[in-house]
């Protein structure tokens, strides 16, 4: 006879593979960030023309928002999410050294989609690796570690990037991009495979055996069509669609507002503004996933909620560049919540259905539609009125959300599972 353990059961893993895995989080966000905003200036750098560089995107934005599902559904049914991360890395590093040695058109489409397809695995592994390594007692902390290593990673590798791209060429930051997979797979196999305890990697609750019996895996996982009928699950994935829907275009809109106001400090301000919430994001992540353990996930969430349009509406009202760069700060603070909030709450829902990837994947396309949908949104209303009409347009969406998550959205945070200590 087997008994499922209960969500506070102790799960301890060794120091060394906890280590690994702060190392492979800040790793894949230094492999990461050799795509984004390098591929179009090295593209650009190319001759490529901007159409043909809108097809790439585009492309690799449309393998990216219809490989989420299928991406969980795959993690869920592999085994090893070690193996199938390792897999993910490998061909995010043979797509950038496709990049830099062929940059011709078929190649790079599909040096383009391929990364797009391997993103949609890498992402959701990352968070059952760490599901399965810790256990759903800690891992609102262990996710909220891992978006401190991610944002420094991200951080220290676009500064270092640039400057390759800036003393070398375009193409020598995705030679580094490859290069990085080296330190990257290392770090990965630091984390002991038989620490990983696969059925709470999958969402399912560990199963222990009774006395001298021998343990026998949970049950069939839940299918998609059921997860498609869990409300909560449902009202959560609205609750994030809006939350990209107005969150996405602010970041480019306010940098074109910089432009026109003061071209010549334009790139410096725009990059402030990026590196700026990274480092609340570091600071800030570790305490919202204790604080999440602690008071639960639902004020969080709405505290984040709460912060989206009254950036929109500062970006709207607030006519110093400077004064801007500030109010951007704002962004570090919900990227805290959302890094470590939206895994965690996913958890607490699939938690014994066996699917926690593919609801990842779920959700993961509800980012992807709000996130496409936001810059086409702001574009219109800007080109028919202006920046501020679009800035308050965002402000109102991001106040449908807030009142969606406040009136619709339950904690979700296990009634069996004990605070934490302050």
């Amino acid at each position: 006879m087997i008994v499922a353990e209960s969500p506070c059961t102790t799960h301890s893993p060794s120091k060394r593979s906890l280590r690994g895995l702060d190392w492979f989080v800040f790793f894949v966000a230094d492999v990461q960030t050799g795509f984004g905003p390098f591929v179009a200036v090295y593209l650009t750098a190319e001759k490529w023309t901007q159409v043909d560089i809108g097809l790439v995107l585009t492309a690799a934005g449309l393998v990216g928002l219809v490989g989420q599902i299928p991406g969980g559904a795959l993690l869920d049914w592999a085994r090893s999410e070690r193996f199938v991360a390792a897999i993910a890395v490998a061909l995010i590093g043979t797509s950038a050294l496709a990049y830099a040695l062929w940059p011709i058109f078929p190649v790079v489409l599909a040096a383009a989609c391929l990364h797009a397809a391997a993103s949609c695995v890498l992402g959701p592994a990352l968070a059952a690796i760490s599901l399965g390594l810790v256990g759903p007692s800690a891992i609102g902390e262990r996710l909220g570690r891992n978006a401190r290593f991610a944002s420094i990673g991200a951080g220290l590798t676009a500064a270092v990037m640039g400057l390759v791209g800036y003393l070398v060429s375009t193409s020598a930051v995705f030679f580094v991009t490859a290069a990085l997979l080296v330190p990257t797979w290392l770090a990965l196999s630091m984390i002991a495979p038989r620490e990983i305890d696969p059925e709470q990697a999958h969402g399912n609750l560990r199963a222990r055996p009774q006395r001298d019996q021998e343990a026998v895996l949970p049950g069939t996982p839940t299918t998609l069509r059921s997860l498609l009928t869990r409300s909560p699950l449902l009202i959560f994935g609205g609750c994030i669609l809006l939350f990209h829907l107005s969150n996405a275009a602010m970041l480019p809109l306010m940098g074109s507002v910089l432009t026109t106001r003061l071209s010549d400090w334009a790139t410096v301000l725009i990059a402030a503004c990026m590196v700026g919430p990274q480092l609340v994001v570091a600071v800030f992540s570790p305490w919202v996933g204790r604080r999440a353990q602690q008071w639960g996930r639902r004020p969080l969430l709405i505290a984040a909620f709460a912060v989206v349009p009254i950036r929109a509406i500062l970006f709207a009202t607030v006519h110093d560049p400077y004064l801007l760069v500030a109010v951007q700060l704002f962004d570090g603070l919900t990227a805290s919540v959302f890094s470590v909030l939206v895994p965690l709450t996913i958890a607490d829902l699939t938690r014994g259905t066996g699917r926690f990837n593919l609801a990842q994947g779920m959700v993961g396309t509800m980012t992807g539609i709000g996130a496409s949908l936001s810059p086409t949104l702001a574009g219109y209303v800007t080109d028919t009125y202006d920046s501020s009409a679009a800035f308050l347009s965002l402000a109102a969406v991001a106040a449908l959300g807030f009142t969606a998550v406040t009136l619709l959205m339950p904690e979700t945070r296990p009634r069996s599972q004990p605070p934490p200590p302050p």
